[in-house]
């Protein structure tokens, strides 16, 4: 069979593959050239999810009319030389415009600034008109129609127009994260006005224009070096968590990026302070050479690949742990929230008109609370009970000796002072502004696994020497990376050492784990430092361990505890790190301010 060229058009069909998946991916190479152009305020808008129409109009730099020409032919570009290993823009392979005008209809209008006029090109199926001249302002505009028109089978390969609408939204906003001090307006026939107003240097301002005001409250700024990778962003408290990982934001270099590695690391960070199927809320930049990261690792350019990636992962895991160990034991400013509704679930927003929908019950509701055997704690199951028939006995007041010591503590401890324990369970404490709710089990559970896992580190784990060792068959691709961590691994109890070409020899096994199987341990270390390049699964089994053993040695619920007892473990928690939050993630306390309160009884 003969070799033959392909024509012009099919070879930018071909790259339109890989770099236009969807009406989302063009609008992330529109918004990249924009903001290379020096743009401050960008204007997007979209029909039909983008399918019938996309426009993104811009005030950068512009492009004189023989510029226009060039833009649209593969490979040429003004971002880069010759070198790959400093590449200091968003765009610069030079594919995206004779891409997109490859399978839609493509115009581009471009005015220099101090020009007299414009000019406009446009690329239809890949067929390029001549240049004209047109009445434009200063900057750029750039409108995409009937996209996939010339590739009818990608168009059925496209989701709903609400769901293509929704990821150019998340398009938007990441480019909005990563540039605060650029204006972005997104609008359209299929979507409400979305507005982003720069906000200059105040990044955290910008990232609560996009995640909501509650993340200003609940997040923590990150500021880390290690060698010549600078982290920065913010991590959000452990209880201020979503139920997916949509709200976990990279970006390296100013770009924004999908990392796996990165996603992995942030997971790593917030282990044991996290409850199952919940995820944390992060935002990281991280700046460092560009000869250090490869960005031309996909034409899509939203994964990289780092020189050092070890490095980066300890760096990220490091500096949030060390964030949550300096703040992460404050409450959740939404934890106060969620208990106001608590209180009132069947009510409307105003107090003045608005009535229960039915009678409350016990039985029937969802916020009443469960003892181990997952019967109601003394309540009566009509509320036509008098005061005298429910007195029983829920709550510990303080010993007037008690009360004297502690009658001026309230100010002087974040926590409070304890007044008063509610069904064996909760501590009352008043705080200075309000008042906090503890659960006794969770919050002593959390000092007792913080205690378990500061004798984890600073020494070689106890280990357990096998009699016999135990020789496991691996492939001899998967042995060498083992014994890159031999070392780490002994450190956790775990000794090793090469049998052959394609086995291990295990030798000692951490003696916290008791009998294991050593077998499947070193597949899944195997696997996990295939993947990330770490062998951090040890010593997340060891910390479950201790997180296991902390639950069932911590105090029960159903304890009755001194004032003492009670104002001992609130300053125990004051003193531990990541005592916000139980070994399961939830929450070990609540703070409601005074004006919480208030708005419980309409003042």
């Amino acid at each position: 069979m003969a070799i033959k060229q392909l024509t012009e058009t099919l070879i930018n069909q071909i790259a339109a593959g890989e770099v236009i998946e969807r009406p989302s991916s063009v609008i992330k190479e529109l918004l990249e050239n924009a903001i290379d152009a020096g743009a401050t305020r960008i204007e997007v808008a979209t029909a039909g999810g983008g399918k019938s129409l996309l426009r993104v109009i811009d005030n950068g730099c512009g492009m004189a009319p023989e510029d226009l020409v060039l833009a649209v032919r593969r490979h040429c570009t003004s971002k880069i030389s010759d070198d790959l290993s400093d590449i200091r823009s968003l765009g610069f392979r030079g594919e995206a415009l004779p891409s997109i005008g490859s399978v839609a209809r493509l115009s581009i209008a471009s005015r220099q600034a101090g020009s007299d006029g414009g000019a406009e090109i446009t690329v239809s199926g890949g067929k390029v008109s001549t240049v004209r001249p047109i009445a434009a302002n200063p900057g750029t505009t750039v409108e995409v129609r009937d996209l996939f028109f010339a590739t009818p089978a990608r168009l059925k390969f496209l989701k709903t127009e609400k769901a293509e609408a929704a990821a150019i939204t998340e398009v938007v906003k990441r480019m909005a994260i990563a540039f605060p001090g650029v204006r972005f307006v997104l609008s359209g026939s299929d979507r409400s006005t979305l507005e982003f107003p720069a906000t200059g240097g105040d990044h955290l301002a910008r990232i609560a224009q996009v995640l909501g005001a509650d993340f200003r409250d609940n997040a923590i700024a990150l500021d880390a070096l290690r060698e010549e990778v600078v982290l920065g962003g913010f991590a959000g408290l452990p209880t201020f968590n979503r139920g997916n990982s949509a709200h976990q934001y990279a970006f390296v270099n100013g770009r924004p990026v999908q990392d796996k590695q990165i996603l992995s690391a942030i997971r790593g960070a917030y282990a044991e302070t996290i409850p199952q199927g919940r995820y944390p809320v992060a935002v990281l930049s991280l700046t460092l050479d560009p000869g250090l990261v490869d960005v031309n690792v996909h034409p899509a350019k939203s994964d990289v690949r780092f020189r050092d990636p070890a490095l980066v992962r300890g760096l990220i895991v490091g500096a949030i742990r060390q964030a949550l160990a300096r703040e992460g034991d404050r409450a959740s400013t939404t934890g106060a929230e969620d208990m106001l509704r608590a209180f009132r679930p069947s009510f409307g927003s105003s107090y003045g008109n608005s009535r229960p929908s039915e009678p409350w019950t016990a039985s029937a509701s969802p916020y009443r609370p469960y003892t181990a055997s997952g019967h109601t704690n003394g309540f009566a199951e009509t509320t036509q009970a008098g005061f005298a028939d429910l007195a029983v006995p829920t709550a510990r007041a303080e010993t007037p000796a008690a009360s004297a010591e502690t009658a001026n503590g309230a100010g002087n401890y974040p926590l409070g002072a304890a007044r008063a324990q509610v069904h064996a369970n909760y501590i009352v404490s008043q705080t200075a502004d309000g008042l906090v709710i503890v659960d006794q089990h969770a919050a002593h559970e959390r000092l007792v696994f913080e205690s378990m896992r500061k004798a984890l580190t600073g020494r070689r784990l106890p280990s357990q020497a096998l009699l016999i060792p135990e020789i496991v068959d691996m492939p001899e691709e998967d042995c060498d990376r083992l014994m890159v961590h031999a070392e780490a691994l002994d450190a956790l109890g775990l000794a090793i050492e090469r049998f052959g070409a394609g086995a291990i020899a295990v030798r000692e096994t951490p003696a916290l784990l008791g009998e294991m199987n050593a077998h499947g341990l070193l597949h899944q270390l195997a696997d996990e430092v295939a993947e990330w390049n770490t062998a951090g699964g040890l010593t997340a089994k060891l910390e479950h361990v201790a997180a296991t053993m902390a639950c069932h040695g911590s105090v029960r619920s159903g304890r009755h505890l001194r004032p003492e007892e009670m104002n001992a473990l609130l300053r125990q928690m004051e003193a531990t790190p990541g005592s916000g939050q139980c070994n399961h993630g939830r929450p070990t306390y609540i703070e409601l301010k005074l004006s919480d309160i208030e708005r419980l009884f309409g003042r």
